[in-house]
């Protein structure tokens, strides 16, 4: 039986993935084979001697501590692309609230007397729209930082409506660039994009490459009266360096999920609660493919989607599996081959990636590994985890 610690309200379509006669799944699992997160910050104090697997229901971990989890030899998962529809609906929404008096609009109707009749409410309609007259999204300019599965759906909608898009984005990979329609342009560098667009919107991780990268230098390279949207991480904006640019008119609003106490003093921003991935459907996307994730995982030891470990699959033979995380250090894999030789125990298949610091090892056996043996592996300097699955 493997045990799932579960944290926040987890779709149940995520939750029936896990079979029950095989898995105990519940937030009041003790010694868990693997945690299933959305919003709750994590601690080392989460990890128990039989963790191996964290899975972040969406596509930020900065409520995981990676770099400790990592030490310990625990795998962490995120659901990239899984709500990208519908942060892409948003990012439309405020495209479309930035360009046009809607909220200003709605907020004057609302400040009509209910008591006035249909005659002299027309009248004042009449009167005061064009107090809230806008700009039309056709034929302008929307540069894209960041062309990832959110950034890509953006691209798509925004050209289906007339815009001209240009990208930038130095880290794209090569199944990232596939997706991407041919009529964006693509941006040498972040300035260019910046000066040339009506609309910048930011889609693109939390890094220490890009945090703050929207400050004071890069902001000057605005257009007067642009819009910036941010629906990505707010460290991605230096605030007081847009504030400043709000209150110049070097941009004209400012978009974004994250609220902030110092952006409520601006009536240039128009503020969200946190919602990019707040619908039924991203809820479930999410936890269904983190799930599945962490299912392929434990039953077979494969990794897919991982933000700390290296993508990994390797079929399962008809014999037994074993899987072993290491500090990726020379001659660890003859050290473990060794202890298997010398025990007479027949490999049948295996695979060994590694990533940054950490590497990770499927070594498929034909006959199972008894404790001694596992520990006998365990044992070997900078091995840092060791099972059997």
């Amino acid at each position: 039986m493997l045990n799932i610690q579960t944290f926040n309200q987890i779709s149940e379509k995520g939750l029936a993935r896990f079979p029950k006669q095989d898995y105990q799944v519940s937030p009041d699992v003790e010694n868990a084979d693997a945690l299933l997160v959305r919003s709750q910050k994590l601690s080392t104090e989460n990890i128990s001697a039989n963790l191996k697997a964290v899975a972040r229901a969406g596509a930020g971990v900065n409520n995981i501590p990676v770099d400790e989890f990592t030490k310990e030899g625990i795998v962490v998962f995120n659901t990239p692309g899984a709500n990208a529809n519908a942060v892409k609906e948003l990012v439309l929404c405020g495209l479309l609230l930035s360009s046009r008096g809607i909220i200003p609009g709605i907020d004057w109707v609302h400040s009509q007397s209910p008591e006035l009749d249909d005659n002299e409410l027309s009248k004042r309609v009449e009167a005061e729209k064009k107090r809230f007259r806008g700009t039309e999204l056709k034929d302008k300019t929307l540069g894209i930082v960041g062309l990832g599965a959110i950034g890509a759906l953006v691209a798509d909608i925004a050209i289906h409506m007339g815009m001209k898009v240009l990208g930038y984005d130095p880290g794209i990979s090569v199944d990232a660039a596939w997706r991407l329609a041919n009529q964006i342009e693509k941006q040498e560098n972040l300035t260019s994009l910046i000066a040339r667009s009506d609309f910048v919107t930011l889609h693109l991780p939390v890094l220490e490459a890009t945090r703050n990268l929207i400050d004071r230098k890069v902001i000057n390279y605005f257009k007067s009266g642009a819009v910036l949207l941010n629906f990505s991480r707010d460290a991605l904006v230096d605030e007081q360096a847009l504030l400043e640019a709000l209150n110049s008119g070097r941009l004209s609003h400012y978009v974004t999920d994250f609220p902030t106490s110092g952006l409520l003093t601006s009536d240039k921003t128009i503020l969200l609660p946190h919602i990019g991935a707040s619908t039924e459907e991203a809820e479930e996307n999410c936890a269904i493919m983190a799930a599945d994730q962490l299912r392929e995982f434990l039953e077979n030891g494969n990794i897919r989607n991982s933000v700390n470990f290296p993508a990994l699959s390797l079929e399962k033979s008809d014999g037994h599996r074993i899987a072993i995380v290491n500090e990726n250090v020379p001659r660890m894999l003859g050290q473990i081959l060794s202890i298997l030789a010398d025990k007479d125990i027949n490999i049948l298949d295996m695979l060994n990636k590694s990533r940054d610091d950490i590497a990770y090892n499927l070594i498929d056996i034909e006959t199972p590994l008894s404790e001694e043996t596992l520990n006998e592996i365990r044992l070997i300097e900078h091995v840092i985890k060791v099972w059997q699955l």
